[in-house]
């Protein structure tokens, strides 16, 4: 899941916080509801036929996002052999894997990692909760996504006016910006010049239209969704499709959303791409991106996943997401910081 909210730095922390008995004790509360949470979704998957997955942490690929970092680490063979392998960031292209195997619908509450990060939404080591469902749409997924969330959280989160009630909002990508930040998005093509005089903003120096992009969404559409309830922002442009497939009505966006409540990224899901070709040249492009903003970094590069890529080709039509699960504790706890709610934080 790409999670952009919450950039606030989390503030120093006394040596050895996270292994103070007393710290442990004082949370016990929260702790109790991670594990309902946690049995909770457990039901939620069994009750509707998913199987639970288990993918290998140590890969050969941990990804393919262009700005994650990443940890590596070495595997030692008997034989002397070694190779790298890396903390994967997330189970997705495993699972997909599996889902092109046996055509099951699957889900896994994961641990990932995700090096540089920090803050009161972000640890470095955290769990993942991802679910694949074969010949689910979109807005099947969303409807799904709903019903999780109603049966994971109380009615109204607590120190919010967030309601978990049913409908949630479901808003595009290109009606939120103009809405909140008064931009005909798609017009400006990949123009950042068009799209910062749409937005009557300033052009930074060297900045995308992708970073403005990201820019104007975290200032301007971020602060006014999810906040009365829950919100799926969907429809996203081409550009950011990442591993979702193009709208077949609209080429100029994916089909792909986001989940925000009370001011947090939840969630990120894609009606998967299945096409192998279009697949490896998002990739290719992606590689050539991170080596070009990250070419000192030893630590960036890897090998393509070409096991996942060689799947495609057998995954049915399929929808799959990416939610936080810390978070989604965080908001059934009413907490405003992922440190309370993980047993030894960091």
């Amino acid at each position: 899941m790409n999670e952009s909210s919450g950039n606030e730095s989390p503030g120093p922390a006394p040596a050895h916080a996270g292994h103070d008995p007393a710290r442990i004790a004082e949370r016990l509360a929260l702790l109790r509801r991670r594990g309902l949470v946690i049995r909770a979704i457990r039901a939620f998957f069994e009750a509707r036929g998913y199987l639970e997955v288990e993918t290998p942490y140590a890969v050969p690929t941990p990804g393919e996002e262009v700005h994650l970092k990443v940890f590596r680490t070495e595997q030692h063979s008997p034989d002397g052999r070694t190779r790298p392998l890396f903390l994967h960031t997330s189970p997705e292209f495993a699972m997909k894997r599996i889902v092109a195997a046996t055509g099951l619908p699957v889900f896994q509450m994961a641990r990932v990692w995700r090096n540089a990060e920090g803050s009161r939404l972000h640890a470095h080591e955290f769990t993942m909760l991802e679910w694949y469902c074969p010949h689910a749409s979109l807005s099947d997924l969303m409807d799904e996504t709903e019903a999780l969330l109603r049966a994971t959280l109380p009615p109204v989160v607590q120190g919010t006016q967030v309601e978990i009630a049913p409908p949630f909002e479901r808003l595009t990508m290109a009606e939120a910006f103009g809405r909140y930040a008064g931009v005909d998005l798609l017009a400006t093509g990949d123009d950042a010049a068009a799209l910062a005089h749409a937005a009557g903003c300033d052009l930074r120096s060297d900045e995308s239209w992708e970073d403005l992009f990201f820019r104007l969404l975290m200032e301007r559409v971020e602060p006014h969704i999810g906040r009365l309830r829950p919100t799926f922002l969907t429809h996203w442009p081409a550009s950011q499709a990442a591993l979702a497939r193009r709208d077949p009505h609209d080429p100029r966006v994916a089909l792909r959303f986001e989940l925000y409540a009370d001011g947090i990224e939840l969630a990120n899901a894609f009606e998967e791409l299945t096409d192998q070709a279009e697949q490896e040249a998002r990739f290719v492009a992606d590689r050539a991106r991170r080596a070009e903003l990250y070419a000192d970094d030893p630590d960036a590069a890897w090998p393509m996943d070409h096991a996942f890529l060689a799947a495609l080709d057998a995954l049915p039509p399929c929808a799959g997401i990416a939610l936080g699960l810390d978070r989604l504790v965080m908001l059934a706890a009413g907490t405003r910081r992922i440190s309370d709610i993980l047993w030894l934080p960091e």
